[in-house]
Protein backbone atom coordinates (compact mmCIF):
# COMPACT_ATOMS: atom_id res chain seq x y z
CA UNK A 1 0.00 0.00 0.00
CA UNK A 2 1.39 2.90 -1.30
CA UNK A 3 2.55 6.07 1.36
CA UNK A 4 1.37 9.39 0.59
CA UNK A 5 2.82 12.58 3.34
CA UNK A 6 0.65 15.77 3.21
CA UNK A 7 2.13 18.72 4.45
CA UNK A 8 -0.21 21.12 5.58
CA UNK A 9 -4.03 20.50 6.83
CA UNK A 10 -5.91 23.17 5.66
CA UNK A 11 -8.41 22.43 2.76
CA UNK A 12 -5.98 21.46 0.44
CA UNK A 13 -4.31 19.23 2.58
CA UNK A 14 -7.57 17.46 3.85
CA UNK A 15 -9.33 16.95 0.81
CA UNK A 16 -6.09 15.38 -0.64
CA UNK A 17 -5.65 13.06 2.62
CA UNK A 18 -9.37 11.82 2.35
CA UNK A 19 -9.03 11.33 -1.29
CA UNK A 20 -5.73 9.53 -1.00
CA UNK A 21 -7.52 7.47 1.87
CA UNK A 22 -10.37 6.38 -0.41
CA UNK A 23 -7.72 4.83 -3.27
CA UNK A 24 -6.26 2.93 -0.37
CA UNK A 25 -3.05 4.77 0.22
CA UNK A 26 -1.79 4.63 3.65
CA UNK A 27 -1.80 8.58 4.64
CA UNK A 28 0.03 10.88 7.04
CA UNK A 29 -1.07 14.31 7.39
CA UNK A 30 1.46 17.04 9.27
CA UNK A 31 0.71 20.35 10.28
CA UNK A 32 2.14 22.68 12.77
CA UNK A 33 -1.17 24.09 14.15
CA UNK A 34 -2.77 21.98 17.30
CA UNK A 35 -5.39 21.20 15.33
CA UNK A 36 -6.85 20.49 11.53
CA UNK A 37 -8.38 23.05 9.43
CA UNK A 38 -5.95 25.68 8.84
CA UNK A 39 -6.35 29.39 8.70
CA UNK A 40 -9.94 29.25 7.16
CA UNK A 41 -10.94 26.57 9.54
CA UNK A 42 -9.16 27.90 12.16
CA UNK A 43 -11.78 26.87 15.54
CA UNK A 44 -11.77 26.19 19.02
CA UNK A 45 -9.40 23.63 20.42
CA UNK A 46 -11.53 20.67 21.73
CA UNK A 47 -11.30 21.09 24.78
CA UNK A 48 -13.20 24.40 24.76
CA UNK A 49 -15.51 23.70 21.71
CA UNK A 50 -18.19 27.24 20.90
CA UNK A 51 -21.39 26.35 21.34
CA UNK A 52 -22.45 27.08 17.35
CA UNK A 53 -19.30 27.14 15.75
CA UNK A 54 -21.19 26.97 12.38
CA UNK A 55 -22.11 29.80 12.72
CA UNK A 56 -18.48 31.61 12.56
CA UNK A 57 -17.10 29.93 9.59
CA UNK A 58 -18.21 29.34 6.04
CA UNK A 59 -18.41 25.56 4.70
CA UNK A 60 -18.70 23.98 8.28
CA UNK A 61 -20.38 20.95 7.28
CA UNK A 62 -17.82 20.30 4.65
CA UNK A 63 -14.90 20.20 7.34
CA UNK A 64 -16.40 18.13 9.74
CA UNK A 65 -17.37 16.09 7.26
CA UNK A 66 -13.76 15.89 6.19
CA UNK A 67 -12.56 15.41 9.66
CA UNK A 68 -14.87 12.65 9.63
CA UNK A 69 -13.76 10.57 7.14
CA UNK A 70 -9.93 11.05 8.51
CA UNK A 71 -10.51 7.53 10.19
CA UNK A 72 -7.11 5.42 9.48
CA UNK A 73 -5.12 8.72 8.69
CA UNK A 74 -1.91 9.04 10.64
CA UNK A 75 -2.57 13.18 12.27
CA UNK A 76 0.89 15.00 12.96
CA UNK A 77 -0.07 18.59 14.80
CA UNK A 78 2.38 20.54 16.16
CA UNK A 79 4.90 19.57 13.38
CA UNK A 80 7.27 21.79 12.02
CA UNK A 81 8.92 20.83 8.92
CA UNK A 82 11.95 22.49 8.27
CA UNK A 83 14.04 20.74 5.90
CA UNK A 84 12.61 19.05 2.52
CA UNK A 85 16.44 17.03 1.59
CA UNK A 86 16.51 16.89 -1.94
CA UNK A 87 16.90 13.78 -4.18
CA UNK A 88 17.26 12.61 -8.28
CA UNK A 89 14.06 10.96 -9.47
CA UNK A 90 11.81 10.96 -5.95
CA UNK A 91 10.14 12.94 -3.35
CA UNK A 92 12.25 14.63 -0.79
CA UNK A 93 12.82 13.07 2.53
CA UNK A 94 11.25 15.72 4.99
CA UNK A 95 12.49 16.30 8.56
CA UNK A 96 10.01 17.66 11.02
CA UNK A 97 10.58 18.54 14.71
CA UNK A 98 7.17 17.68 16.85
CA UNK A 99 6.31 19.81 19.81
CA UNK A 100 5.36 23.35 20.72
CA UNK A 101 7.60 26.02 18.87
CA UNK A 102 9.12 27.35 21.86
CA UNK A 103 9.81 24.11 23.45
CA UNK A 104 13.28 22.74 24.13
CA UNK A 105 12.66 18.80 23.74
CA UNK A 106 10.30 19.00 20.22
CA UNK A 107 10.60 15.39 18.98
CA UNK A 108 12.39 14.50 15.81
CA UNK A 109 10.41 12.74 12.64
CA UNK A 110 12.24 11.56 9.71
CA UNK A 111 10.12 10.51 6.32
CA UNK A 112 10.49 9.10 3.12
CA UNK A 113 7.56 8.95 1.27
CA UNK A 114 6.53 7.16 -2.20
CA UNK A 115 4.09 10.94 -2.42
CA UNK A 116 4.10 13.96 -1.49
CA UNK A 117 1.52 16.64 -1.70
CA UNK A 118 2.42 20.33 -0.51
CA UNK A 119 -0.29 21.63 1.02
CA UNK A 120 1.30 24.74 2.84
CA UNK A 121 -1.18 27.27 1.99
CA UNK A 122 -0.12 31.23 1.50
CA UNK A 123 1.15 34.21 3.68
CA UNK A 124 -0.77 37.11 3.91
CA UNK A 125 0.71 40.24 2.06
CA UNK A 126 0.30 44.09 3.87
CA UNK A 127 2.13 46.89 2.23
CA UNK A 128 3.87 49.09 3.79
CA UNK A 129 2.47 52.60 5.13
CA UNK A 130 4.43 55.07 7.14
CA UNK A 131 3.45 53.98 11.15
CA UNK A 132 2.59 50.45 9.98
CA UNK A 133 4.84 48.89 13.21
CA UNK A 134 2.50 50.40 15.71
CA UNK A 135 0.81 48.44 18.52
CA UNK A 136 -2.78 48.22 17.37
CA UNK A 137 -1.91 47.57 13.36
CA UNK A 138 -2.96 44.22 12.57
CA UNK A 139 -3.00 42.19 9.51
CA UNK A 140 -6.56 41.37 8.58
CA UNK A 141 -5.68 37.55 9.18
CA UNK A 142 -4.47 38.07 12.36
CA UNK A 143 -7.69 39.57 13.32
CA UNK A 144 -9.68 37.14 11.72
CA UNK A 145 -7.43 34.46 13.60
CA UNK A 146 -7.95 36.14 17.07
CA UNK A 147 -11.64 36.00 16.73
CA UNK A 148 -12.23 32.68 15.25
CA UNK A 149 -9.87 30.80 17.67
CA UNK A 150 -9.75 33.08 20.91
CA UNK A 151 -12.85 35.35 20.67
CA UNK A 152 -10.97 38.01 21.07
CA UNK A 153 -11.39 41.93 19.42
CA UNK A 154 -8.61 43.77 18.37
CA UNK A 155 -10.26 46.70 18.96
CA UNK A 156 -13.20 48.61 19.58
CA UNK A 157 -13.42 50.66 16.86
CA UNK A 158 -11.38 49.30 14.18
CA UNK A 159 -10.78 49.89 10.27
CA UNK A 160 -10.78 47.11 8.27
CA UNK A 161 -8.31 48.29 4.51
CA UNK A 162 -6.82 46.39 1.76
CA UNK A 163 -7.97 44.55 -1.12
CA UNK A 164 -9.69 41.56 -2.17
CA UNK A 165 -13.10 39.71 -0.87
CA UNK A 166 -11.36 37.92 2.30
CA UNK A 167 -11.75 42.11 3.45
CA UNK A 168 -15.51 41.33 4.34
CA UNK A 169 -15.60 37.49 6.55
CA UNK A 170 -12.70 39.72 8.30
CA UNK A 171 -15.51 42.65 9.42
CA UNK A 172 -17.96 40.27 9.62
CA UNK A 173 -15.63 38.13 12.71
CA UNK A 174 -14.78 41.72 13.95
CA UNK A 175 -18.42 42.45 14.26
CA UNK A 176 -19.04 38.93 16.29
CA UNK A 177 -16.75 39.44 18.68
CA UNK A 178 -18.36 42.87 19.55
CA UNK A 179 -16.17 45.47 17.55
CA UNK A 180 -17.24 48.72 16.26
CA UNK A 181 -16.20 48.48 12.45
CA UNK A 182 -16.28 51.70 11.42
CA UNK A 183 -15.39 51.50 7.63
CA UNK A 184 -14.27 48.82 5.32
CA UNK A 185 -12.06 50.28 2.42
CA UNK A 186 -11.86 48.54 -0.93
CA UNK A 187 -8.21 49.67 -2.78
CA UNK A 188 -9.68 49.00 -6.37
CA UNK A 189 -12.11 51.06 -7.97
CA UNK A 190 -15.73 50.51 -9.21
CA UNK A 191 -14.62 50.31 -13.10
CA UNK A 192 -12.12 47.57 -12.50
CA UNK A 193 -14.08 45.81 -10.16
CA UNK A 194 -16.71 46.16 -12.48
CA UNK A 195 -14.91 44.45 -15.06
CA UNK A 196 -13.29 41.75 -13.72
CA UNK A 197 -16.50 40.80 -12.46
CA UNK A 198 -18.82 41.30 -15.02
CA UNK A 199 -16.76 39.65 -18.14
CA UNK A 200 -18.12 36.08 -19.30
CA UNK A 201 -21.00 36.48 -16.70
CA UNK A 202 -22.19 32.81 -17.21
CA UNK A 203 -19.28 31.19 -16.07
CA UNK A 204 -20.21 32.56 -12.32
CA UNK A 205 -23.31 30.32 -12.54
CA UNK A 206 -20.79 27.24 -11.44
CA UNK A 207 -19.96 29.30 -8.60
CA UNK A 208 -23.14 30.78 -7.58
CA UNK A 209 -22.93 29.82 -3.98
CA UNK A 210 -20.20 32.43 -3.45
CA UNK A 211 -23.27 34.92 -4.17
CA UNK A 212 -24.88 33.63 -0.81
CA UNK A 213 -21.24 34.19 0.94
CA UNK A 214 -21.42 37.83 -0.23
CA UNK A 215 -24.72 38.49 0.69
CA UNK A 216 -24.05 37.15 4.12
CA UNK A 217 -21.62 39.48 4.67
CA UNK A 218 -23.42 42.78 2.65
CA UNK A 219 -26.20 41.77 5.49
CA UNK A 220 -23.81 41.77 8.60
CA UNK A 221 -22.69 45.64 6.82
CA UNK A 222 -26.06 46.84 6.36
CA UNK A 223 -27.53 45.27 9.67
CA UNK A 224 -24.09 47.69 11.74
CA UNK A 225 -24.45 50.43 9.63
CA UNK A 226 -20.64 49.96 8.15
CA UNK A 227 -19.89 51.95 5.38
CA UNK A 228 -17.85 50.32 2.14
CA UNK A 229 -15.83 52.36 0.35
CA UNK A 230 -13.55 51.33 -2.92
CA UNK A 231 -10.95 53.60 -4.75
CA UNK A 232 -9.77 54.30 -0.98
CA UNK A 233 -7.39 53.45 1.37
CA UNK A 234 -5.20 53.82 4.91
CA UNK A 235 -1.88 55.60 3.44
CA UNK A 236 -0.27 56.53 7.57
CA UNK A 237 -0.69 54.94 10.89
CA UNK A 238 -0.46 57.88 13.65
CA UNK A 239 -0.16 57.23 17.49
CA UNK A 240 2.46 57.61 20.23
CA UNK A 241 2.07 54.01 22.19
CA UNK A 242 -0.09 52.72 19.74
CA UNK A 243 -2.01 53.37 16.55
CA UNK A 244 -5.05 56.12 17.69
CA UNK A 245 -5.63 57.48 13.91
CA UNK A 246 -5.35 56.71 10.50
CA UNK A 247 -5.27 58.62 7.26
CA UNK A 248 -7.29 57.44 4.26
CA UNK A 249 -7.36 58.73 1.26
CA UNK A 250 -9.14 58.30 -2.33
CA UNK A 251 -6.61 56.38 -4.83
CA UNK A 252 -6.65 56.53 -8.41
CA UNK A 253 -6.60 53.39 -10.67
CA UNK A 254 -2.95 52.40 -9.75
CA UNK A 255 -3.33 53.01 -6.34
CA UNK A 256 -1.35 56.04 -6.18
CA UNK A 257 -3.10 58.68 -3.31
CA UNK A 258 -5.27 61.26 -5.43
CA UNK A 259 -3.32 64.76 -3.68
CA UNK A 260 -6.32 66.75 -1.83
CA UNK A 261 -8.61 63.60 -0.48
CA UNK A 262 -6.87 62.62 2.54
CA UNK A 263 -8.36 62.26 6.08
CA UNK A 264 -7.91 61.20 9.39
CA UNK A 265 -10.12 58.75 11.19
CA UNK A 266 -9.90 57.90 15.24
CA UNK A 267 -9.25 53.93 15.55
CA UNK A 268 -7.77 52.19 18.39
CA UNK A 269 -7.43 49.07 15.36
CA UNK A 270 -6.58 48.69 11.87
CA UNK A 271 -6.68 45.85 10.27
CA UNK A 272 -5.35 45.54 6.82
CA UNK A 273 -4.82 43.00 4.25
CA UNK A 274 -3.65 43.54 -0.02
CA UNK A 275 -4.23 39.52 -0.74
CA UNK A 276 -1.79 36.56 -0.34
CA UNK A 277 1.89 35.69 -1.51
CA UNK A 278 2.12 31.62 -1.69
CA UNK A 279 4.34 29.76 1.28
CA UNK A 280 6.49 28.17 -1.42
CA UNK A 281 9.79 27.45 0.54
CA UNK A 282 9.24 24.14 0.98
CA UNK A 283 8.50 23.42 -2.80
CA UNK A 284 11.81 25.58 -3.39
CA UNK A 285 13.64 23.55 -1.65
CA UNK A 286 12.35 20.57 -3.02
CA UNK A 287 13.72 21.51 -6.50
CA UNK A 288 10.06 22.35 -7.88
CA UNK A 289 9.77 24.60 -10.47
CA UNK A 290 7.83 27.80 -9.88
CA UNK A 291 6.78 30.76 -11.94
CA UNK A 292 7.22 34.60 -11.91
CA UNK A 293 4.78 35.48 -8.78
CA UNK A 294 5.99 32.48 -6.91
CA UNK A 295 2.92 30.10 -7.22
CA UNK A 296 4.49 26.09 -8.21
CA UNK A 297 3.86 25.76 -11.37
CA UNK A 298 1.47 21.91 -11.67
CA UNK A 299 0.25 20.31 -14.52
CA UNK A 300 -3.71 18.99 -14.88
CA UNK A 301 -3.26 16.28 -12.31
CA UNK A 302 -1.32 18.66 -9.61
CA UNK A 303 1.56 17.22 -10.54
CA UNK A 304 4.87 19.42 -9.71
CA UNK A 305 8.21 19.56 -11.88
CA UNK A 306 9.38 16.85 -9.50
CA UNK A 307 8.80 13.40 -9.82
CA UNK A 308 6.40 12.35 -7.21
CA UNK A 309 6.08 15.79 -5.65
CA UNK A 310 2.09 17.39 -5.79
CA UNK A 311 1.15 20.62 -5.38
CA UNK A 312 -2.54 22.14 -3.99
CA UNK A 313 -4.23 25.39 -3.24
CA UNK A 314 -3.12 28.68 -2.66
CA UNK A 315 0.67 27.54 -2.93
CA UNK A 316 -0.45 26.67 -6.84
CA UNK A 317 -2.34 30.19 -7.20
CA UNK A 318 -4.41 32.47 -5.09
CA UNK A 319 -8.37 30.83 -5.49
CA UNK A 320 -9.80 30.82 -2.22
CA UNK A 321 -11.09 27.74 -0.23
CA UNK A 322 -13.51 25.79 -2.77
CA UNK A 323 -10.06 25.91 -5.42
CA UNK A 324 -8.38 24.26 -2.58
CA UNK A 325 -10.33 21.86 -1.92
CA UNK A 326 -11.19 20.86 -5.61
CA UNK A 327 -7.26 20.95 -6.41
CA UNK A 328 -6.18 18.86 -3.28
CA UNK A 329 -8.77 16.27 -4.23
CA UNK A 330 -7.06 15.85 -7.69
CA UNK A 331 -3.81 15.73 -5.74
CA UNK A 332 -4.33 12.90 -3.24
CA UNK A 333 -6.53 10.79 -5.48
CA UNK A 334 -3.36 10.95 -8.54
CA UNK A 335 -0.95 10.81 -5.83
CA UNK A 336 -2.68 7.53 -4.67
CA UNK A 337 -2.21 6.39 -8.03
CA UNK A 338 -5.94 6.65 -8.91
CA UNK A 339 -7.28 8.60 -11.71
CA UNK A 340 -9.75 11.47 -11.13
CA UNK A 341 -13.29 11.76 -12.31
CA UNK A 342 -14.29 14.13 -15.01
CA UNK A 343 -16.13 16.23 -12.48
CA UNK A 344 -13.36 16.24 -10.13
CA UNK A 345 -11.59 18.03 -12.93
CA UNK A 346 -14.32 20.11 -14.15
CA UNK A 347 -14.29 21.55 -10.18
CA UNK A 348 -10.71 22.73 -10.90
CA UNK A 349 -11.64 24.81 -14.05
CA UNK A 350 -14.54 26.47 -12.44
CA UNK A 351 -12.52 27.43 -9.30
CA UNK A 352 -9.66 28.62 -11.59
CA UNK A 353 -11.26 31.13 -13.65
CA UNK A 354 -13.02 32.43 -10.51
CA UNK A 355 -9.32 32.73 -9.05
CA UNK A 356 -8.73 35.04 -12.28
CA UNK A 357 -11.60 37.32 -11.41
CA UNK A 358 -10.03 37.84 -7.75
CA UNK A 359 -6.34 38.95 -9.72
CA UNK A 360 -7.76 41.12 -12.49
CA UNK A 361 -10.12 42.94 -9.73
CA UNK A 362 -8.12 42.85 -6.89
CA UNK A 363 -4.50 42.39 -7.68
CA UNK A 364 -2.17 44.48 -6.15
CA UNK A 365 -1.16 47.88 -8.54
CA UNK A 366 2.12 50.06 -8.82
CA UNK A 367 1.03 52.86 -7.09
CA UNK A 368 1.00 51.58 -3.79
CA UNK A 369 5.18 52.87 -3.37
CA UNK A 370 3.45 56.36 -3.65
CA UNK A 371 2.35 55.95 0.16
CA UNK A 372 6.39 55.69 1.49
CA UNK A 373 7.85 58.53 3.22
CA UNK A 374 11.84 57.65 2.63
CA UNK A 375 12.07 56.84 6.60
CA UNK A 376 8.92 54.14 6.48
CA UNK A 377 10.47 50.78 7.40
CA UNK A 378 9.84 48.44 5.22
CA UNK A 379 11.91 45.22 6.73
CA UNK A 380 10.54 45.42 9.82
CA UNK A 381 13.06 42.75 11.50
CA UNK A 382 16.30 44.35 10.11
CA UNK A 383 14.96 47.82 10.48
CA UNK A 384 15.30 48.61 6.80
CA UNK A 385 14.04 52.06 5.82
CA UNK A 386 12.52 52.69 1.93
CA UNK A 387 15.19 55.10 1.47
CA UNK A 388 17.80 53.07 2.49
CA UNK A 389 16.60 50.21 0.13
CA UNK A 390 16.44 52.88 -2.49
CA UNK A 391 19.80 54.84 -1.96
CA UNK A 392 22.18 51.29 -1.60
CA UNK A 393 20.53 50.37 -4.58
CA UNK A 394 21.86 53.11 -6.48
CA UNK A 395 25.10 53.00 -4.44
CA UNK A 396 26.32 49.72 -5.49
CA UNK A 397 24.51 49.67 -9.04
CA UNK A 398 23.63 45.98 -8.10
CA UNK A 399 20.78 44.47 -9.62
CA UNK A 400 21.30 41.09 -8.71
CA UNK A 401 18.28 40.35 -5.78
CA UNK A 402 21.44 38.00 -3.25
CA UNK A 403 24.20 40.95 -3.45
CA UNK A 404 21.27 43.89 -2.42
CA UNK A 405 19.81 41.83 0.50
CA UNK A 406 22.92 41.09 1.64
CA UNK A 407 24.25 44.84 1.49
CA UNK A 408 21.16 46.40 2.52
CA UNK A 409 19.74 43.42 5.36
CA UNK A 410 16.47 43.53 4.03
CA UNK A 411 14.46 40.21 4.26
CA UNK A 412 17.37 38.84 6.45
CA UNK A 413 15.34 39.20 9.92
CA UNK A 414 13.84 36.78 11.60
CA UNK A 415 10.82 36.35 9.30
CA UNK A 416 13.44 35.82 6.71
CA UNK A 417 11.48 37.67 4.05
CA UNK A 418 7.65 36.17 4.87
CA UNK A 419 6.46 39.79 5.59
CA UNK A 420 8.93 41.36 3.96
CA UNK A 421 9.94 39.97 0.80
CA UNK A 422 7.75 40.37 -1.71
CA UNK A 423 7.47 44.36 -1.14
CA UNK A 424 11.14 44.77 -1.06
CA UNK A 425 11.38 42.71 -4.69
CA UNK A 426 9.03 45.09 -6.03
CA UNK A 427 10.48 48.28 -4.66
CA UNK A 428 14.42 47.19 -5.88
CA UNK A 429 12.95 46.11 -9.15
CA UNK A 430 11.84 49.31 -9.56
CA UNK A 431 14.55 51.27 -8.17
CA UNK A 432 17.53 49.05 -10.58
CA UNK A 433 15.39 49.35 -13.42
CA UNK A 434 14.82 45.22 -13.54
CA UNK A 435 16.23 43.22 -10.95
CA UNK A 436 18.46 39.65 -12.58
CA UNK A 437 17.01 37.06 -10.05
CA UNK A 438 13.25 38.11 -8.97
CA UNK A 439 12.13 35.67 -6.57
CA UNK A 440 14.92 34.65 -4.08
CA UNK A 441 13.39 35.72 -0.75
CA UNK A 442 11.22 32.25 -1.36
CA UNK A 443 14.85 30.53 -1.15
CA UNK A 444 15.36 29.14 1.98
CA UNK A 445 17.19 25.86 2.41
CA UNK A 446 15.72 26.20 6.26
CA UNK A 447 11.96 25.90 5.99
CA UNK A 448 11.73 26.64 10.11
CA UNK A 449 13.68 27.39 12.87
CA UNK A 450 15.49 25.36 14.82
CA UNK A 451 18.14 25.04 17.45
CA UNK A 452 21.37 23.77 16.65
CA UNK A 453 21.20 21.45 19.72
CA UNK A 454 18.18 20.03 18.02
CA UNK A 455 20.07 19.41 14.54
CA UNK A 456 22.88 18.25 16.59
CA UNK A 457 20.71 15.23 18.37
CA UNK A 458 21.08 11.89 15.87
CA UNK A 459 18.33 9.98 18.16
CA UNK A 460 15.17 10.34 16.66
CA UNK A 461 12.00 8.64 15.72
CA UNK A 462 12.07 8.10 12.10
CA UNK A 463 9.08 6.94 10.28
Amino acid sequence: MPEVLIIGAGPAGLAAATAARRAGARVVVLDAAEDVGGQYWRHLPQQRPAGREEVLHHGWERFTGLRRELTGVEIVTGAQVWLAERHDGRPPTVHILVGPADGADRVRRVFDPGALVLATGAYERTLPFPGWDLPGVFTAGAAQALAKSERVAVGRRVLVAGAGPFLLPVASSLIRTGARVVGVLEAGGWSRLGRAWTARPTELLSASHKAGELAGYARDLVRHRVPYRVATGVIAAHGHDRVEEVTVARLDAQWAPVPGTSRRVAVDAVCVGHGFVPRSELAVAAGCQTGPDGTVVVDADCRSSVPGVFAAGEITGIGGADLALAEGTIAGTVAAGAAPTSAQRRDVLVYQRFATRLSDGHGIRPGWAEWLADDTLICRCEEVTAGELRDIAAATGSRGLRSLKLSTRAGLGVCQGRVCGRSVEELLDRTTGGLLDPGRTANRPLAGLVRLGELARTQGDPS
